[in-house]
Formats: structure tokens, sequence, C-alpha cells
């Protein structure tokens, strides 16, 4: 073997350990899905189809009417090629603000209604996505759920070009739907409150107009509320009843056991008594 052919050979050789250090090509978005989460491996995302959508109904979600009528109507008019906005809906734990999005799907996806969940830490990857969506005909919803941010964070940059748009026009197939615990998205703090500080940024106001200025953004900005006992109650008589089970005297007491031992009531708290209860009497037959 002459001297070219064995640096042929080792060229060879490195060229094939270098491939296996590379990651493997994305595969290819099946667009006959209905929902994808955006998924990361090493600095590369893709669409990854969601197999099974979580099942949930608009008559499921109970005691929001007003929030409900006001998603449907957006999004609507997000289908019917109108005007539509960005959604925030914000408030209490397990209020149905995640379950509503979810149900717009089961709802509207025979209407080309989309949807693409994107974790926070993903929300750099936000423009990348909406060129990849950018010329497809159906509708999609950006879901970003339990969307908070703390004071480092950068994503909300990529979250606001996507919001107000940039040099390059919004699409018009793509709408940002986000929930999230806290109302202004971001962490407020006592010094914000503070007229004056010893140290640290000499414009304040500006600091504080930043954090707001995000949920802002949102057209249609929605606040859900703890539920009462009888609204608590009715929810876990509802979820008892897809499970064949009527709510009797011992159903409600235990009902009310429950979200004790919780410490909260809502409709998630109510769901999960259901299966507990449905899961101990089936049980024990």
């Amino acid at each position: 073997m002459n001297s070219l052919e064995h640096l042929l050979q080792r060229a060879e050789q490195l060229i094939t350990r270098l491939e296996t250090l590379l990651p493997a090509p994305p595969a290819d978005i099946n667009w006959q899905a209905i929902a994808w989460r955006w998924v990361k491996h090493s600095a590369h995302g893709q669409l990854q189809a969601v197999e099974h959508p979580h099942h949930v109904l608009l008559d499921d979600i109970r005691f929001i009417d007003r929030q409900k009528t006001e998603v449907v109507r957006n999004t609507r008019q997000f289908l019917q090629g109108l005007p539509a906005n960005h959604v925030l809906l914000t408030g209490a734990r397990g209020t149905g603000k995640s379950s509503l999005v979810k149900a717009l799907l089961n709802t509207y996806a025979d209407q080309g209604l989309r949807l693409i969940e994107v974790e926070k830490q993903d929300l750099n990857d936000l423009p990348q996505i909406a060129q990849l969506i950018r010329q497809r005909p159906e509708k999609f919803i950006i879901f970003c759920d339990d969307l908070t941010f703390e004071a480092n964070d950068t994503g909300y940059k990529a979250l606001k070009v996507i919001l107000d748009g940039s040099i390059e026009n919004a699409s018009s197939n793509l709408l940002v739907y986000a929930t999230s615990n806290r109302k202004n998205l971001m962490p407020e703090y006592m010094a914000d409150n503070q007229p004056i500080v010893d140290q640290g940024e000499i414009r304040q106001n500006d600091t504080i107009d930043e954090k707001t200025s995000l949920a802002e953004r949102f057209g249609l900005w929605l606040s859900f509320y703890s539920f009462d006992q009888d609204e608590y109650l009715s929810i876990a008589e509802h979820w008892l009843d897809t499970f064949g089970i009527t709510m009797d005297d011992a159903a409600q007491h235990a009902a009310l056991q429950f979200y004790h031992t919780r410490g909260a009531r809502s409709g998630r708290v109510a769901y999960q008594f259901a299966k507990d209860y449905a899961g101990k009497l089936q049980l024990k037959s």
C-alpha cells in the first residue's frame, strides 16, 4: 500500500468516526397528526407527533362558562381566517386552563385546528417552528403550558417576537395560547414597589414595565378562580358519572374528605377524587 492509499484509508476511517458523533438527520414531520411536541436532541429540534392526544371535551369543563365562551369565539375566528388574538389564561391551579386548550383541539381538529406544545426552555426555537408551519394550510396553536419566567430567562424575548412580529410579517396560521399561575408571567419583588433604591438600575420603572409588557402582548387575557364547595362537588359528580357511579351521601362525604387532604377545591382535585373513588369501588366488587 503506497502512502496515498494509506492516507485515503485513514481519511475514510476518520470520516466514519465523525459520522457516529453527528446527530441523526431529523425525521420527516408527520403532517397527518393533529398534535406535536417540539423536542430537542442535542442542539437540534423537531416536531414529534403525539400519537394519543389527551381526550378532553368542552362539556367536561365546568363553571368557567365566560372564559370558555371567549376562547371558543377567538378560536373560531382564527379557523375562519378572521382577526384573532393570542390568548393568556391565568389564575388558580386546576381550574381548567390547560384542559380548555386541549378540548379545543378535540372539538375543532376536523376543521383544521392543530396543536404544538412547546416547553419554556425551547421558546428560543419559536421562529424556527413558525417557519416550518408557515406554508401549511392548517391553523396552528402554539401551546405553552404553565408558563413562567425568572428574571434571567431569555426565552420571553423570542416569545415577544412571535406575539408582536418582527421585520417579517407574522404568520396568519399561528397563534399562541399560554397558561400560567402568574398574572404577569415574570416575578415581582418588594423592591419593585420601592420609590428609591440605593443600588441597581436608575430607571426602575423601565424594568417593571419590561416585566408586565409580555403579558400585555396577549390580546385575550382571561382569569380563572378557585371553585366553591358546591361547584367542586358538582364537578366531582360529573366525573363520577363518567365512571357509572351516582353521587350519594357516602360519595359526597368522601369527596369532601378528599379535598380537605389536598387543601384545594379544583377541577383537577375533583377528577382525581373520582378516579380514586371509582377505583376503590371497582376493586371491592
